[in-house]
C-alpha cells in the first residue's frame, strides 16, 4: 500500500541502550614532534642537574672558607688572650658554629646526591624513548639508556668496570662526612679537656664520636640510595 502524498517517512525508533557513535579519533603525534618533546624535557633535566651541582659546590666552598677563617680567628684570639678561660669558651663556641654549618652543608650534599641520581634516571628513561623511536641510534649512545641501577652506573662512568667503592669514596658526601667527623672530634675532645678529663680519655672519646658519626653518615646515605631503587621500579631495565 503506497504512502499518501505529503506524508514524511517515520523516524526509526531510538534505542536508549544502543552505543553512541564513536568520537572522532585524534591524529597520532608524529615521531618528529615526539622527539622534540623528549629533547625539550632532556635539556630541562640537564639544566636542573647543572644548577644543583653548581649550587652544592658553592656551598662546600663557602663552608670550607668559613671553617678555615674561624679556625684562624681561634688561633689569633688564643695568642691575644694567652689561652685563658675566655679563650676556651670562645674556641668551643666557634667549633660549635662550624659543626652546625658543616652538618647543614652535609645534609644538602646528601640531598643533591639523591637529586643527581634522580636526574640521571630521568635522562636514562628519555634515552630509552629515543631508542624506541629509532632503534639504530642505540649503538651511538655512550650514556645509559636503561633506568635501572646498571643503567645509572653506565651514565656515571661510560667505560664501565669501575668499582662502587671508588665512586662512593670520591663522592662529596664522604668528603663532607670526613670534615664533619674531624670537627666533631675537635669539639668533643676540647670540651672534655675543658671539663678536666685526662687527655687520653678525651682523645679516645673524641675518636669514637668521630667514627660513630662517619659510620652513621655512610649508613644513612646507603639507606637512602637503596630506598630510591626500591620506591622507583624501572620501566626500561637493562637486558639480562
Amino acid at each position: 500500500m503506497s504512502e499518501e502524498p505529503g506524508t514524511a517517512n517515520p523516524e526509526p525508533p531510538v534505542n536508549p541502550a544502543a552505543p553512541s557513535p564513536p568520537e572522532a579519533v585524534q591524529p597520532a603525534v608524529s615521531l618528529s614532534i615526539r622527539a622534540q618533546l623528549l629533547a625539550t624535557e632532556h635539556w630541562s633535566l640537564l639544566a636542573s642537574r647543572s644548577t644543583t651541582q653548581g649550587e652544592v659546590l658553592t656551598r662546600i666552598s663557602m663552608f670550607l672558607t668559613f671553617t678555615s677563617a674561624s679556625l684562624l680567628s681561634v688561633a689569633l684570639v688564643g695568642q691575644a688572650t694567652q689561652f685563658s678561660e675566655a679563650f676556651r669558651a670562645f674556641a668551643l663556641t666557634i667549633l660549635t658554629i662550624d659543626l652546625m654549618v658543616g652538618l647543614l652543608t652535609h645534609i644538602r650534599v646528601m640531598s643533591v646526591g639523591m637529586e643527581d641520581l634522580m636526574y640521571v634516571i630521568a635522562m636514562n628513561r628519555l634515552r630509552a624513548a629515543y631508542v624506541d623511536l629509532d632503534p639504530g641510534v642505540a649503538r651511538y649512545l655512550m650514556a645509559g639508556s636503561h633506568d635501572d641501577e646498571e643503567g645509572s652506573k653506565r651514565t656515571y662512568y661510560f667505560f664501565g668496570g669501575r668499582k662502587d667503592f671508588s665512586q662512593v669514596a670520591g663522592s662529596s658526601m664522604v668528603f663532607m662526612a670526613t670534615v664533619n667527623a674531624a670537627l666533631i672530634a675537635l669539639l668533643v675532645g676540647s670540651a672534655l679537656l675543658v671539663a678536666g678529663l685526662p687527655a687520653v680519655v678525651a682523645v679516645s672519646v673524641a675518636v669514637v664520636a668521630a667514627l660513630a658519626f662517619f659510620a652513621t653518615a655512610l649508613a644513612r646515605g646507603r639507606r637512602r640510595y637503596l630506598d630510591a631503587w626500591k620506591n622507583n621500579p624501572p620501566i626500561s631495565p637493562t637486558p639480562r
